[in-house]
């Protein structure tokens, strides 16, 4: 069986991301293995006059949430936080490149049809360009995980 030493976990704080967090901790304490959370916080329009001050918030509500995860689930294991800013399947796979990761765990939120259409799949696009193994987590498999 293959050892992951290094477990990227990009999360978005919804409860899929939180199914796969888990799996990913119990990963890296299977494997003594170090685990990279990860969230990216998308840009908001410039154009839009609220804009800067939203997007402020925004960052600023993405690191206190990441502190409260990492306060309250990281405890025990090896760890760094990052938080990105920019597309969040360029940035998971610009940072696996960048830190080596062996492993990304990550979540999918199983969207179809048209709302797969509109807002494509981050999921999707990390598996077809990262050079380590992928691992998603399905909403449904999030859910069992995390009960």
């Amino acid at each position: 069986m293959a050892s992951f030493k290094k477990i990227l976990c990009p999360i978005d704080f919804d409860d899929n991301s939180y199914g796969a967090l888990a799996v990913a901790i119990d990963l890296a304490q299977q494997n003594q293995g170090k685990l990279y959370l990860l969230h990216v916080v998308t840009p908001v329009d410039p154009l839009v006059i609220s804009a800067p001050t939203a997007f402020e918030r925004m960052k600023q509500q993405a690191a206190d949430d990441l502190a409260k995860v990492e306060a309250q689930r990281l405890k025990e294991i090896p760890h760094e936080v990052r938080l990105r800013i920019g597309h969040p399947a360029h940035e998971i796979v610009a940072m696996e490149k960048e830190i080596g990761a062996e492993l990304i765990v990550m979540a999918t939120h199983g969207r179809k049809g048209v709302s797969h259409l509109l807002m494509g799949s981050v999921a999707e696009r990390v598996v077809r360009e990262a050079s380590c193994p992928v691992l998603t987590i399905h909403a449904k498999g999030a859910a069992k995980i995390a009960a």
